[in-house]
């Protein structure tokens, strides 16, 4: 497979999207923008799911589900966010459909609904349509609630993974009794995807506070996480959103405060989608294929014996039993492919394509000695192992896999990022990709002008980051610190 995979030096674009055909992560559907998430592709997002479950249930949060269609009245209620999604929303007109002796089938005009239904590009409005009726007092506060679906957003351009009509995600929307408790939530929960990312997709990334222009649709202010890809694009990798009262006015959720007097509640909401594996094949894989931290790649070890005859393997298989059991007795997954029609050779360029973390290999001169071959897929080292306490060895190998890969896109994340201080030279340096930080006087016009001139945006203002008195590389207007430019995905 890797002789067919294009080099990531010759077209960065192609090389992705044969990776992700070729690697069987998922394929174009019929439907124009839609995929098909094949098996390994979804085991992928299953992991995500489950790690960031578990996150989300450790601070409190718990899931629901709402319906998948939006009157279309909703949107109308909040004005910044209609105006936000309405180039993207997928709308239902008619319920039916019937047979035509010309044209086949035709939509049936007689079954044409009374109010049109917005297949969900997002769900703020329908919950907070639903949250009036369980909000009544202080002691309902607060909900906290996420909820995995698909959404519907009608895009021109599409890219497996990162820009797709219908996708996968997880969105957050809670409701407090202040805005303080509200602005906590909201940096708790990019706190979350932080760490999501850093320690589990082994992706480095900041954290930040998105432009106004840029804020979701309906939000107060946007937090975010972003990560750089290896082509030297930004790529936004989950958004938490401050969404202050706006929502709860726009639908009149009230509660009854300590002092029996009425206030709108305050509002979050956040979410990371199926995109977040696009993030995940960017940032680590390489021309041999796929590459997958070991947290969570589907299967984390692949053991394949070198046989000749069916009694090498039948001993094989006895022999390597007991180490397997080690293995899976420490929660690492293996996968042992005894399938006698196909060739050791062709066994270990698919693990390494598929991005299997370590692979084995043991053959009757290993059960003799008792060794087993080790590979590792981030570097491509092999080593002999004794199998004396392989299970701790291999458990301390997919750790040190874990940390390398985060260590390897934090230094090209370094190499990459630098700061410019005119605009003559954030025009020459944008050209050669990667964070730029440059002093921004706060505008949406200068803002507005940068992109239009380069295709850079403002990926975000840093949080934590020192103040740094300047002046904005394009106006010369004083500027209290830099903020990240770069062009993105």
């Amino acid at each position: 497979m890797a002789e067919q995979l294009t080099k990531r030096a010759d077209d960065y674009a192609k090389w992705y999207n044969d990776l992700v055909l070729k690697a069987d992560l998922a394929e174009h559907s019929e439907v124009r923008g839609c995929m098909v998430i094949k098996p390994h592709g979804y085991a992928i997002w299953e992991k995500m799911q489950s790690a960031l479950d578990g996150m989300f249930k450790a601070t409190g949060h718990v899931n629901a589900y709402f319906p998948i269609f939006i009157p279309k009245s909703y949107f109308a209620k909040e004005a910044s966010h209609v105006e936000g999604f309405a180039k993207e929303c997928a709308v239902v007109t008619h319920y039916r459909l019937k047979s035509d002796p010309v044209h086949g089938v035709v939509v049936d005009p007689e079954a044409k609904l009374e109010e049109e239904l917005i297949v969900r590009p997002t769900s703020e409005t329908i919950i907070w349509n639903t949250y009036k009726g369980w909000i009544k007092s202080y002691r309902d506060l607060p909900l906290l609630i996420n909820q995995w679906a698909n959404v519907v957003r009608w895009e021109m351009r599409t890219r497996l993974f990162l820009r797709t009509t219908e996708f996968l995600w997880q969105e957050g929307h809670t409701a407090h009794a202040t805005r303080q408790e509200a602005i906590e939530e909201t940096e708790r929960m990019l706190e979350v995807y932080r760490v999501f990312a850093e320690e589990w997709l082994a992706i480095p990334v900041i954290k930040g506070l998105k432009t106004e222009s840029e804020r979701f649709a309906g939000a107060v202010d946007t937090y975010c996480i972003e990560a750089l890809m290896q082509d030297g694009k930004a790529l936004q990798a989950g958004t938490s959103h401050f969404l202050g009262q706006n929502f709860a006015k726009a639908f009149d959720v009230l509660y009854t405060n300590k002092e029996n007097k009425q206030e709108h509640v305050w509002a979050t909401s956040w979410g990371v989608t199926t995109r977040l594996i696009g993030a995940l094949i960017m940032t680590h894989s390489d021309d041999h294929g796929l590459v997958l931290p070991p947290k969570l790649a589907p299967v984390q070890v692949a053991v394949i014996p070198i046989s000749k005859n069916a009694e090498q393997l039948e001993a094989l298989r006895a022999y390597v039993a007991p180490m397997i059991a080690s293995l899976m007795s420490k929660g690492i997954t293996v996968k042992f492919d005894d399938d006698d029609s196909k060739k050791p050779g062709w066994k270990f360029a698919e693990y390494e394509f598929k991005g299997y973390p370590v692979r084995i290999a043991i053959g009757p001169r290993d059960m003799e000695n008792g060794t087993v071959e080790v590979a590792r897929r981030d570097t491509l080292e092999k080593q002999v192992m004794q199998v004396t306490d392989i299970a701790e060895k291999v458990e301390h190998l997919l750790g040190h896999i874990q940390d390398n890969l985060y260590q390897k896109a934090l230094a090209m994340r370094e190499n990459n990022t630098r700061a410019v201080n005119s605009y003559a030279e954030f025009k020459e340096e944008i050209e050669k990709g990667g964070f730029l930080l440059a002093h921004w006087d706060g505008t949406p016009e200068t803002e507005a002008k940068v992109k239009v001139e380069t295709k850079a945006t403002i990926r975000c203002i840093p949080l934590g980051s020192a103040p740094e008195t300047g002046t904005c590389m394009v106006s010369g207007n004083p500027s209290k610190q830099r903020v990240i430019f770069a062009r993105a995905y």
